[in-house]
């Protein structure tokens, strides 16, 4: 079976995309508009790019062909944002944060989830996530009607017990959803095994 993208509507397109690559890891961003008003939202086009510096991107589409996404709007007028990973125990309050709501109202607003200041961003990240990411927008570029913003990484807050004291992760503490077909499919991340590398 072969698929001329080419000759598809993008419709179609995400979902072969989408039902392909995976898992993809769940970027949950909290941004925030110049009155402060909140707003929080999944985002599974999203990967780490780098270490030097430490970039993240992801790539938010469009409500309709000529409004983009709140986050993507408010990261335009800051340059703020802060990533969560998502674990199982948040994993229906995340999806329940992809509701389409007006510009300006806060997906958090009915949820049961606290927020807390961020270090060194003046957006808030959600306090029960296990991971927050503060970064800053360090480009974006559109191609087409996709959108792609590229974050520095400037914070990473993680939950007590995650790390060991030399700072490798902890192996079976740590379990992030991922992102399987669209438009209602994730896989736990609670069976890993290990391949070595070769010397």
């Amino acid at each position: 079976m072969t698929f001329d993208l080419e000759k598809l509507a993008p419709g179609a397109r995400y979902r072969i995309l989408s039902s392909l690559v995976t898992p993809r890891p769940i970027a949950w961003i909290t941004t925030q508009d110049r009155e402060k008003r909140l707003n929080a939202a999944p985002f599974s086009f999203f990967n780490v790019f780098g270490s030097n510096p430490p970039i993240v991107a992801f790539a938010p589409g469009n409500k309709d062909a000529l409004t983009p996404k709140d986050t993507a709007r408010n990261i335009r007028q800051t340059q703020e944002f802060v990533v969560h990973l998502v674990n199982e125990t948040l994993g229906e309050l995340m999806v329940a944060t992809s509701a389409t709501l007006p510009h300006g109202e806060s997906e958090l607003k009915n949820l049961p989830l606290d927020t807390i200041p961020s270090e060194s961003i003046s957006v808030p990240r959600i306090a029960e996530a296990p991971v927050a990411m503060e970064c800053t927008e360090h480009s974006t570029l559109e191609i087409g009607s996709n959108r792609l913003i590229i974050g520095i990484v400037h914070r990473v807050h993680v939950r007590d017990g995650l790390f060991d004291s030399h700072g490798y992760l902890i192996e079976g503490q740590y379990h992030p959803l991922g992102r399987m077909a669209a438009p209602d499919w994730y896989t736990r991340t609670d069976e890993q095994f290990e391949i070595p590398r070769p010397d």
